[in-house]
């Protein structure tokens, strides 16, 4: 059985400084980066514990944004869009901004009202090989009067009457 260090233990919840949010574990927050001009870098919380010295430590997953993995970002990926890493990392949770919520592709879609705290997730990255899952996605082109799939196809023909949008699909491969 582990030891646990002295002064050690887990923590139910950490209260984001000069605000009345509470981070618990499963929530997604926003960290401080280094550099304050670059955004703020995206976590989910997996576990807390006191330092023994009246501190909190988080062991968070990083989230990655299309531009800071092996690839860059490609013409098919949202401005909102993270991908869900497998780098895990410990942080004082006083580098926690706040909170946000990474949804889904298909709740984020559903959303009526798009906020600076949402974003959404559809890959798994590996941080160390730049591989990710699932490989391929279907693409859907959102367009109001006219769209093209791509450069190499043909004006967009299948359009939803009610809704207006546009109902071809493509499988683009992220790799």
């Amino acid at each position: 059985m582990a030891k646990t260090k002295q002064g050690k233990r887990d923590v139910e919840s950490y209260t984001i400084k000069g605000t009345n949010k509470v981070v618990r574990v499963g929530d997604c927050v926003l960290m401080r980066s280094s550099d304050g001009d670059n955004a703020p870098y995206v976590a989910r919380v997996e576990g807390m514990e006191s330092d023994g010295r009246g501190g909190v430590r988080v062991r968070v997953r990083w989230y990655y944004r299309p531009e800071e993995a092996k690839g860059g970002r490609r013409p098919f990926h949202g401005v909102k869009e993270l991908f869900l890493s497998d780098h895990f990392d410990t942080q004082s949770a006083h580098t926690i901004e706040g909170k946000c919520i990474v949804h889904s592709f298909k709740n984020y879609t559903k959303l009526d009202n798009v906020g600076p705290e949402d974003f959404y997730c559809r890959f798994e990255y590996k941080a160390a090989t730049g591989a990710f899952t699932p490989d391929r996605v279907a693409v859907y082109c959102i367009a109001s009067a006219r769209c093209r799939i791509t450069r190499t196809t043909s004006w967009c023909s299948a359009r939803d009457a009610r809704t207006g949008k546009c109902l071809s699909r493509i499988h683009v491969s992220i790799q």
